[in-house]
């Protein structure tokens, strides 16, 4: 349906010619009306005035023709008029200039997509409305907005309420972590869970979140070059079988190769293999590197011992039938568990998730007191061979369901003060398969995620075609940030956000003398060029009961927390001068447009 607020002139019917004859007929009125002007006062002045005649014509053809004398005083007040049209003329270039130069190629854009009324459900009003209605407090009494998305081309601050989930899109070096995952961290008023294969989230907002709450770095692949100062034990997360299953899955999935076919029979018995040996362990008070060693000796049947005498006796059978299976088929499915539990064979994970010696005098991590607590929990890892993905993942879970579990024993069944997930690199180091089939569901738990990704080809990856397609549309926040060269993705994108009704005009002549026709010709807002080429800065927002929005991101070097995220990057940040050097230079170069646009 054509708006009127979408149509617009084609710049083709309005070209250099019409241009030049719009400006020829303003120079030649606005001479006329000066030279009036300057004449009539200037004959005022001294004393002449009675001679002149009153039809503005009569008297700019009497000056022409002799016939009127030009007002010695004239001169002089020309030459003050003349100076000060100049002067603001080029007040008015300079401002031209100016406000283009603050502007990106895409901005045009914003005029077709949502604003005002359009993305009211992302409004400062209704951040506000929505957290006292869910009761989110600050410590200060007053109500905490929400999850900041960033500013219209206008200057409109955006917000996602404590019940929106959001998914992130965004190519390498775009901006994410600056704009989306270190502001969110900074704002929030509970407790907040971060993953990433990086440091510089870890390094940028740690001491502001230590104000809020204790602080644990999860490093097992030393990334951010963390000791092991405390630990975890993973199997203090499995209390069933049930808790057994998901456990061997998020191994499965983190030491499987993104995109990597499975086997039909292997894969399967591996993982319930794998299950079956974790509920031994945890049973039997085991650290979790003997599951591997159990790995290691297929005949062993000791965790059938184990399994029988906690009751746990069809799970023992299940063990028992690989152990007793013949020797190529346990051989296959005993290396697949193995490569699934690879991970426990480095020594370096294996000091943050065993007992150091008889008595360990570290901290050992608790995620339901963690969640109490609001403290904040970084979990590193990276990618390829000893990844520690599968642990980061475990940890996570272990985290967001002990949260969940205190949600359903709270009032209206959702946390009192909200937690917040960021998911950053999800599909790399946080491989939850059945994180889309639990998206929605959070969001009324007051848990709010937030997963961000490179492409969408990475969620497919991980979730495949269905899971993506499932994660994207439980997201009541989508976030776009340019980067991506996937024709498919952008061109749903394209048509998510809509087109626009162009108003095109052509002029023929003829006998019949001069006649112009128009018509409407609908196009795209921002094309699959327009996405793939988005500009550092821009980001496009499509919410739910809301038209998508272009958006003017929002760095944490342009936030209340810079000069404390500086002070943290300061203290632990090994290239410190570099990092803060160059996001100094980022605040100068979007102060200078922000205060151009504001000027003009």
């Amino acid at each position: 349906m054509s708006t009127p607020n979408n149509r617009r002139r084609d710049p083709g019917g309005f070209g250099a010619e019409t241009l030049m004859l719009l400006v020829l007929i303003v120079a030649v009125v606005g001479g006329l009306i000066l030279t009036n002007v300057a004449v009539r006062l200037g004959a005022q002045l001294d004393s002449t005035a009675a001679e002149l005649p009153s039809d503005p014509f009569a008297l700019t053809l009497g000056l022409l023709l002799g016939n009127v004398a030009w007002p010695a005083s004239a001169t002089w007040i020309i030459a003050v008029f003349g100076a000060i049209l100049l002067t603001l003329a080029v007040f008015a270039i300079v401002g031209i200039v100016r406000y283009r130069k603050g502007r990106t190629r895409v901005d045009r854009a914003s005029s077709y997509m949502g604003r005002g009324k359009d993305v009211a459900g992302l409004s400062r009003q209704n951040a506000i409305a929505s957290a006292e209605r869910l009761g989110v407090k600050g410590v200060d009494g007053k109500p905490v907005l929400g999850v900041p998305i960033g500013k219209t081309v206008g200057g409109i601050p955006l917000w996602g309420t404590w019940e929106d989930m959001h998914i992130d899109i965004w190519g390498p070096r775009t901006g994410k972590t600056t704009s989306r995952a270190v502001p969110a961290i900074l704002d929030a008023p509970g407790g907040v869970l971060v993953t990433s294969n990086k440091r510089d989230v870890v390094d940028a907002t740690r001491d502001v979140r230590a104000e809020a709450g204790p602080v644990w770095v999860f490093d097992p692949q030393g990334i951010a070059l963390e000791e092991a100062s405390w630990w975890w034990n993973p199997l203090s997360y499995v209390t069933d079988e049930v808790k057994a299953a998901k456990l061997a899955d998020h191994f499965a999935s983190g030491s499987r190769a993104p995109g990597a076919k499975t086997d039909a029979y292997f894969n399967p018995a591996g993982q319930d293999l794998l299950a079956g040996l974790l509920l031994a362990a945890s049973l039997d008070g085991r650290p979790i590197t003997d599951v591997y060693a159990w790995l290691t000796r297929p005949t062993e049947d000791e965790p059938v011992s184990i399994l029988n005498r906690h009751g746990y006796r069809l799970t023992a059978d299940q063990v028992r039938g690989v152990i007793t299976a013949p020797e190529k088929q346990r051989g296959g499915i005993y290396g697949t568990a193995q490569q699934m539990a690879s991970c426990l064979t480095n020594r370096q994970v294996a000091s943050w998730v065993n007992p150091a010696g008889g008595v360990d005098l570290r901290p050992q991590f608790d995620p339901t007191a963690f969640v109490r607590d609001s403290g904040t929990l970084y979990s590193l890892s990276k990618e390829g061979r000893g990844t520690a993905g599968p642990l980061v993942t475990a940890l996570t879970v272990a985290v967001v369901e002990a949260a969940e579990e205190i949600a359903a024993a709270s009032p209206g069944g959702r946390l009192a003060v909200p937690l917040l997930g960021v998911l950053d690199e999800a599909a790399n180091v946080c491989r939850w398969r059945e994180l889309p089939n639990l998206y929605s569901h959070y969001g009324s738990r007051g848990i709010v995620l937030m997963t961000i990704l490179q492409s969408w080809s990475q969620g497919i990856d991980v979730w495949g075609e269905s899971g993506m397609r499932k994660l994207w549309s439980a997201s009541n926040v989508k976030v776009y940030g340019g980067g991506v060269a996937e024709e498919t993705f952008l061109e749903s994108l394209s048509k998510l956000i809509g087109d626009y009704d162009r108003q095109a005009s052509s002029v023929s002549s003829g006998r019949g003398g001069r006649s112009v026709n128009r018509q409407l010709h609908r196009e795209r807002i921002l094309d699959v060029a327009d996405l793939s080429g988005m500009p550092k800065g821009r980001a496009v927002v499509l919410s739910s009961g809301n038209r998508p929005t272009l958006i003017r991101t929002q760095p944490w070097m342009t936030g209340p927390h810079a000069e404390k995220v500086k002070a943290s990057i300061a203290a632990h940040d090994p290239a410190a001068q570099r990092t803060i050097t160059e996001a100094q230079e980022s605040v100068r170069a979007i102060a200078r447009a922000e205060n151009e646009r504001e000027a003009v």
